[in-house]
């Protein structure tokens, strides 16, 4: 009897643990039928090969199950939705890197080969729990009580699958993953077939822009800067000022700035699949559209500015491997982490400050020929710390040995990360560093052959904006010529650093901003489309 109850226990939990993280109620997720049916199952079938090849299989069907359960609670903490193992197999590698950035190689080794050691343990004591020397007799004790739970639980298993709940806290965990992975992969299989089709029948053609013909054009990414940090009073106390001084050091030096809104397509992280987005014109919000655009030769902005006849060139700090997508989009320049000139220190994940990054760039990259240029800034990237002032003496950064006393400034990731609450506050921090670095840049990179749009590329995750808060992210566009900001008021932009924020939920897709700029500045002359935007174009 004592193995019977200990095996339910162990299978119980293991089956139900995920569902609680996942949920964060534990009263109404405590039975899992298919531990109240494996178990005795297992422990009444006689010894033998019969009885191995079905352990394997139900062991294997429970560990994978749980594991894809564990990657649902993750995934949706992360980016607030679902774990769709079509899909999210691939960040896997992005996630090891992501470990070793926090907290090196060496731990982020350490901790999966601890999290396999647990996994093997876990599986091979499962294993053994469920293969006792001799099975069951149903006329003794154990046996008769583990037919009856065995009955009982097939009972209500199957009235649970047909619609009848007849145990309020009991649910089908193993059943119910199975079945939703399995038709998530056949609908997205689906969704592959068609957006395939899409791009080969209704291609987005290469446009020039002579509206911007010898302007720079600078489209800037700030790191999880999404519409919370606006309208969240926790973080908006901190951002609201700096937008405020921000307009008034633009003021001050006769440039001008409106702003608005786009709906990011992802939220939490996957930065590469909103740059994708944003240069495609295409609703890239996975990461096998993302190959899938790549690998058509689907056109993008990058082709747009060069048949305009600037130079194209991608700032991307955060690239520390090789990365042939930039090759594929086609940049005539491309500066990853390896490519900047930086001696100063790597500050947790972040490979070098966005202060470093900006000047940088402006100094060795811009040039002096017009240029069309992607930056994705990095300093507001999780884990939030070390926070580093604005240095208001630029011409000190120099190599950035500078920024080598905020190496070790403030808690390490692991220290801040228990607490949440401070979590927040860090979050808070680091994004106004970067919106604030950001608009430093602008005062001295902008003029009137000057378009800098700066965005956000997504929303935080759900531990730091909710699980309810819109995808929208703040948008400002910051020029000395006041005729290349007239299209984005009629496109409903305002004057101003802060955008109309009673408008997120009906915010524009990023998809539109290529097409808003063909649009816009796709004629022989600077050009104003008003045509309205709906959430269903591209």
């Amino acid at each position: 009897m004592s193995r019977l109850l200990l095996t339910l226990l162990m299978l119980n939990f293991l089956l139900i643990v995920p569902l609680w993280w996942r949920f964060g109620d534990i009263s109404t997720h405590l039975f899992a039928w298919e531990a109240l049916i494996i178990t005795p199952l297992m422990l009444l079938l006689p010894a033998g090969k019969t009885r191995r090849i079905v352990s394997i299989g139900l062991v294997s069907w429970v560990m994978l199950a749980t594991a894809a359960n564990l990657g649902t609670a993750a995934t949706q903490m992360a980016f607030a939705r679902p774990l769709n193992l079509y899909l999210d197999v691939p960040l896997l590698r992005s996630i090891y890197h992501l470990l070793v950035g926090n907290v090196g190689q060496l731990l982020a080794v350490c901790a999966m080969l601890v999290g396999a050691a647990v996994l093997i343990a876990i599986t091979l004591g499962l294993a053994r729990l469920l293969l006792p020397p001799v099975a069951y007799s149903i006329k003794r004790l154990p046996g008769a009580a583990a037919l009856t739970l065995l009955v009982i639980a097939i009972s209500c298993a199957a009235l649970e699958l047909n619609g009848v709940r007849l145990v309020d806290s009991a649910r089908l965990p193993m059943v119910n993953t199975t079945r939703f992975q399995w038709q998530q992969m056949t609908d997205t299989h689906a969704a592959r077939l068609a957006f395939t089709a899409q791009l080969e029948a209704a291609p987005l053609e290469a446009q020039p822009l002579p509206g911007l013909k010898d302007r720079n054009v600078l489209l800037t990414f700030i790191e999880s800067y999404g519409i919370s940090a606006l309208d969240n009073p926790r973080y908006s106390d901190v951002l609201l000022p700096t937008l405020a001084e921000i307009q008034q050091r633009l003021d001050e030096r006769d440039l001008h700035v409106v702003s608005g809104m786009l709906a990011a397509p992802i939220r939490g992280g996957q930065s590469w699949l909103a740059h994708a987005t944003a240069l495609s014109g295409r609703w890239i919000d996975n990461q096998l559209w993302y190959r899938l655009m790549l690998d058509s030769g689907h056109s993008t902005l990058i082709d747009d500015f060069r048949a305009t006849g600037q130079r194209t060139l991608s700032v991307m700090p955060a690239i520390t491997l090789a990365w042939p997508e930039g090759e594929a989009y086609g940049f005539d320049d491309i500066a990853a982490a390896k490519d900047i000139d930086y001696a100063g220190p790597a500050l947790n994940w972040v490979t070098m400050p966005d202060q470093f990054t900006l000047d940088y760039t402006q100094r060795y990259l811009l040039g002096e020929t017009p240029v069309f240029a992607q930056l994705a800034l990095i300093s507001s990237h999780a884990p939030w710390t070390p926070i580093l002032p604005v240095l208001d003496d630029w011409s000190s950064i120099g190599d950035g040995r500078i920024f080598a006393p905020w190496e070790d400034a403030g808690d390490p990731p692991e220290v801040l990360w228990q607490d949440i609450e401070r979590i927040r506050d860090h979050y808070a921090w680091s994004v106004d560093y970067a919106v604030k670095v950001t608009g430093r840049w602008a005062e001295r990179v902008v003029d009137d052959n000057t378009l800098l749009i700066v965005l956000g590329d997504h929303q935080a995750a759900p531990l730091i904006t909710g699980d309810d808060a819109s995808a929208a992210v703040p948008v400002h566009i910051i020029s000395g010529d006041p005729a290349l900001l007239a299209p984005f008021i009629k496109r409903g932009f305002v004057a101003g650093t802060l955008p109309t924020l009673d408008m997120a939920s009906n915010a524009p897709r990023m998809s539109q901003l290529r097409h808003w700029l063909q649009a816009d500045f796709g004629g022989s002359e600077l050009q104003v489309d008003t045509r309205s935007d709906t959430r269903t174009a591209p």
